[in-house]
């Protein structure tokens, strides 16, 4: 696909997510999570360039105009929507998976950055997010864990464990609360299935 193409997958990917997407247009001038991904790219390019100090500067001039902070370093796939976005942060290690979902006020987050912090230079401190996950409002995913594809997170859930593919995580530390997993891989509103 070529860049026009790119974009326009990526803006139905968040209409067909988003109800009060009504237009193109809308979306591209008053969406912060496109802004943001739009920097993202940008400075992860400049970040695997070498230039990291450039490429930081990019990332907060995004945080200060978005609300979203995403580390350059943090691989990101395709089609991911922040929904409002105010106060998502993505760390340095963070990995996300193609179709993801996050509502605003999520972290994905490190544990103890403070705690012998030249010890973890280099290694793997942030979350790993698979494919059509969608994590809810609040919730803080905490660690080097995998969250499964399909997997949903409630809103202000507390994740420090690995998550099963198509679990349903709610609750502080979060519990599965999954009768069987999630498979349908079709978005649904703020985590909620219809799957039984």
């Amino acid at each position: 696909m070529n860049f026009l193409e790119n974009i326009k997958s990526y803006i139905k990917s968040i209409q067909d997510r988003d109800p009060a997407a009504s237009s193109i247009v809308l979306v591209l001038l008053t969406y912060p999570c496109v802004k943001s991904i739009f920097f993202h790219r940008v400075a992860n390019f400049i970040w695997k360039s070498n230039l990291q100090i450039i490429a930081r500067i990019i990332s907060q001039i995004a945080r200060f105009l978005t609300g979203i902070e995403i580390h350059p370093a943090a691989k990101v796939g395709n089609n991911l929507f922040i929904d409002h976005g105010m106060g998502v942060v993505i760390g340095q290690t963070a990995e996300i998976g193609n179709n993801v979902t996050l509502y605003h006020g999520v972290t994905l987050g490190g544990i103890s950055p403070s705690v012998k912090s030249k010890e973890q230079v280099g290694i793997k401190r942030h979350p790993t997010i698979g494919d059509d996950v969608i994590i809810g409002s609040g919730a803080q995913i905490l660690g080097p864990v995998k969250i499964g594809s399909c997997a949903r997170i409630g809103s202000n859930a507390v994740v420090t464990k690995n998550v099963n593919k198509g679990a349903v995580m709610v609750g502080v530390p979060a519990k599965n609360i999954a009768k069987k997993p999630v498979t349908n891989k079709k978005f649904s509103p703020y985590g909620l299935s219809n799957e039984k």
